[in-house]
């Protein structure tokens, strides 16, 4: 075998128990990855799976950083030519709500960072830290987005991009829990009116403070 074969069935063999880990976290969390249980999965050795990662911890941030560039591909990416402003940031909240939705094939159990952050907001280590990273990544695109709608003069002038962020976070975390948990198939729609809500236009508040009580 060539070495540059060698490399590239290694590199495989690694995407491979990093995509088995995404979706077994999803579900069990990311203390539910154990050596074992990939392995048996895979069909390969522990000793196969380990010479990948080494430790337990390695295997659960390569699990985060494959879930994260997956959620990239789902939820930014489809966004990035919409006109930037009020449409864009739009398109990224319709985007969010697909990926709750329809993204099973990877996320069987549903959003892997909403587990992980119930799973390690009490606990001490590089991956809560590398949790609250990501969230913190995500609500500061969020909030950058709010301000270029602001500038664009789509939204108010006194639109705090921080609180909308703040609440564009909350909301997306109750729509897991309902599809999650109570597989309430209104929560999707329910999702959009609050978020009618929240990034209406200037214009559509100005209607609303002007119509009778």
């Amino acid at each position: 075998m060539s070495p540059r074969k060698s490399v590239a069935e290694a590199r495989r063999t690694r995407e491979r128990i990093v995509e088995r880990g995404v979706a077994i976290a999803s579900v069990e969390g990311l203390e539910g990855l154990t050596i074992g249980r990939l392995a048996t999965d895979l069909g390969m050795s522990k000793a196969g799976v380990l010479g990948h990662f080494g430790t337990k911890q390695t295997l659960q941030l390569a699990t985060l950083d494959e879930a994260a560039a997956v959620f990239s591909r789902l939820v930014w990416e489809p966004a990035r030519d919409a006109q930037p402003g009020l449409p864009r940031l739009r398109a990224i909240c319709e985007a969010w709500i697909t990926y709750l939705e329809t993204a099973r094939d990877t996320f069987p159990g549903g959003c892997l960072f909403t587990t992980a952050s119930i799973e390690f907001d009490a606990r001490d280590g590089l991956v809560r830290d590398a949790v609250a990273r990501l969230f913190r990544l995500w609500r500061r695109r969020l909030a950058g987005e709010v301000r270029v709608a602001v500038a664009a003069g789509d939204l108010p002038g006194d639109t705090d991009p921080e609180q909308v962020a703040y609440e564009m976070g909350g909301l997306y975390m109750a729509l897991n829990q309902e599809i999650q948990l109570f597989a309430a198939p209104e929560a999707p729609e329910r999702t959009r009116r609050a978020l009618d809500r929240l990034l209406a236009p200037r214009q559509d508040r100005q209607d609303r403070q002007d119509r009778p009580a």
